[in-house]
């Protein structure tokens, strides 16, 4: 596999390393004086068992047992001659587990001496023994290699510079960095792998061993701002303890799959572990990051089109933006528009958001946005609830559809439903994982993402369905869609929201934001193909409430300033006067920038969202 074929199985997807062998084989009952190499000749049939263990876990690539298969490494035990033999041994071992899908990484590891100009280990001397190690392995078939658990980056970038020789070959390049982000020799992070990714024949640059999965996530973050290229994630099991006597990891594999999910947030697109790390953590990690990867992937829709010559001509001319309501109508007039996000009940019984709703029809609001199982929940049917509403409360809705949970059949069936029931508004999300919420073990979906189901409601307002089937009358319902203008990867987000306007969203609604910067940059970046943009607020309740949303909620980003005021607050009453300020100052500032402003009702308190909007002078009681 050369760079470009890898860079490009990157592209497509999260790809899932496997953890750590040394922890596998001291459990085993290998003595850590050992040398663990070595086994790959006297004990092929243990390494080749936890290499097994990894790829049945789910693993994309497991790791060579060749992490110290270098000359100086290997001197220690008398082995120095064995360089060549030790790692196209393991590299076989490797290759019998991985079979033909999982991919088969050459380790290297640093050679564990100070590199000086002129002492025993000089530059040229250290070029030597990595090129030495890589040949053996290139020459054994790997697919790609991965230089990991580096401290010193003048060493890592010597050991890059000897195995780019070899061949057209993906590298990984790795430091090992504390939890101020530091190497040992104390340079940050940022500094370090700006270095190392400015190397063409590097691949992947990331970070791995040394600290536990919440130290390398504030590593990551400064790591994100410094490279294009695709970053790799490996943290430790957490920090080691003494347990009588014995070393032990003690992150619980649910504890770093929690952290795999913010990983892939922040934009790691190659996770796996490091030391402590066993299958049974990177199990949970393919369960936690795959959901979230599939959804987050844009899917093709395919269905099979009645064979109709004139089908194209049979179209219907969609109903005009102004005419299909009346939030469609103040959109098409670009007069500034006011939503209200109010979740469903968990229950059936509705009185208490019946009476939210009508105190916001009666303060002027234009519609109650509804979500659809935020977060991966499970409430009282969206559906249901905007009928109710619309029908009892006198306001316009802006329903939520995602799709999670339905498969295209279904989605086109609720979605005649909805406009034949009387809704007009949708807002069409690709929606949460499973995995995130409290029904883990669901099935999600995703026949299609958002954009593909745009296209479909599209195509429902002229007359036809998935299936080129003609309908009369057609549906008339104003099609929203999302926006991040935080997203991790802000070049992948404005493809696709440009993907959306084209395939037929006639406005949007952001994720919440804080940052009038952000924002204005996002609206900037899409001019050419701009569509009216609704922003999303949020009123923070509290700094708790704050560090939630920053930690908790995929797509949302709280900036640090944000967090240390609201950290000034020290009652519950502080907490909700000083969100509302925050987010009354942010509308005031970007008001001229977008078509109006979806203001979300934390908990429920529709006063605040109200307040935020000046349509209440109520107690925030």
């Amino acid at each position: 596999m050369d760079r470009l074929a890898f860079t490009k199985r990157v592209a497509e997807g999260v790809v899932i390393g496997d953890g750590a062998m040394g922890t596998m084989l001291y459990q085993h009952g290998v003595f850590v004086n050992r040398c663990f190499d070595e086994l790959n000749l006297t004990d092929a049939r243990l390494v080749e068992r936890v290499h097994t263990a990894y790829v049945e876990a789910g693993a994309d690539f497991i790791e060579t047992n060749t992490f110290g298969a270098n000359e100086v490494k290997l001197s220690q035990h008398g082995l120095s001659n064995e360089v060549q033999r030790i790692n196209e041994a393991g590299v076989a071992v490797a290759k019998a587990a991985a079979g033909t899908n999982v991919l088969v990484a050459g380790a290297m590891g640093p050679l564990g001496v100070e590199l000086t100009q002129h002492g025993r280990m000089t530059p040229a001397e250290a070029a030597r023994v990595f090129h030495q190690q890589g040949q053996a392995l290139v020459g054994a078939g790997v697919d790609l290699l991965i230089l990991e658990t580096f401290s010193n980056t003048d060493e890592l970038l010597i050991a890059v510079g000897a195995v780019s020789e070899l061949a057209d070959i993906p590298i990984i390049a790795q430091m090992t960095v504390n939890d101020h982000s530091e190497t040992i020799y104390g340079e940050h992070v940022d500094q370090v792998l700006s270095r190392v990714s400015a190397l063409e024949a590097v691949a992947v640059v990331g970070l791995n061993c040394s600290v536990g999965p919440s130290g390398m996530l504030s590593s990551l973050e400064r790591v994100r701002a410094i490279t294009d290229k695709p970053i790799s994630v490996q943290p430790n099991a957490g920090m080691p303890r003494s347990v009588e006597g014995r070393q032990l990891y003690m992150c619980t594999p649910e504890y770093m799959a929690e952290y795999a999910k913010r990983f892939f947030e922040k934009g790691a697109r190659i996770i796996g572990g490091c030391c402590g790390t066993t299958p049974d953590h990177i199990r949970e990690i393919v369960r936690a990051v795959r959901a979230i990867d599939r959804a987050s992937t844009p899917r093709a829709v395919h269905v099979r089109r009645v064979a109709r010559q004139d089908a194209a001509t049979e179209m219907t001319e969609a109903v005009p933006l102004a005419a299909k309501s009346a939030l469609g109508a103040k959109l098409a007039a670009g007069e500034e528009v006011t939503l209200i996000e109010v979740t469903p009940p968990r229950g059936v019984d509705m009185a208490t958001i019946l009476a939210k709703a009508r105190c916001c029809a009666e303060a002027g609001i234009d519609a109650i946005n509804i979500p659809d199982g935020p977060r991966a929940s499970s409430r009282l049917s969206p559906l249901v609830t905007a009928v109710r509403i619309q029908q009892e409360a006198g306001i316009e809705t802006l329903l939520h559809f995602c799709c999670r949970d339905r498969n295209l059949i279904g989605m086109q069936s609720d979605i005649l439903g909805a406009s034949a029931i009387g809704l007009r508004g949708l807002l069409i999300v690709t929606g949460d994982p499973p995995k995130l919420g409290e029904y883990p073990d669901a099935t999600g979906v995703f026949d299609m993402d958002s954009i593909a189901l745009t296209a479909v409601v599209r195509d429902l307002n002229r007359g036809l369905d998935i299936g080129g089937n003609r309908i009369d009358p057609p549906c008339s319902l104003v099609i929203g869609v999302g926006a991040n203008p935080v997203a991790t990867d802000l070049p992948r987000e404005i493809e696709r929201f440009r993907q959306k306007v084209a395939a037929g969203a006639e406005f949007a609604i952001t994720q919440p934001v804080f940052d009038e910067g952000s924002l204005s940059r996002f609206l900037e970046a899409i001019e050419d193909f701009k569509i009216p943009i609704v922003a999303g607020i949020w009123p923070l309740t509290s700094y708790k409430n704050a560090e939630f949303m920053a930690n908790e909620v995929p797509g949302v980003v709280v900036p640090k300033a944000v967090l240390e005021r609201m950290s000034q607050a020290k009652t519950r009453e502080q907490g909700r006067a000083l969100g509302i300020e925050i987010a009354q100052a942010l509308v005031a500032k970007v008001r001229d920038q977008v078509a109006g402003f979806a203001v979300s009702a934390p908990f429920g308190n529709v006063q605040t969202a109200l307040t935020v909007l000046g349509r209440s002078q109520a107690p925030l009681a």
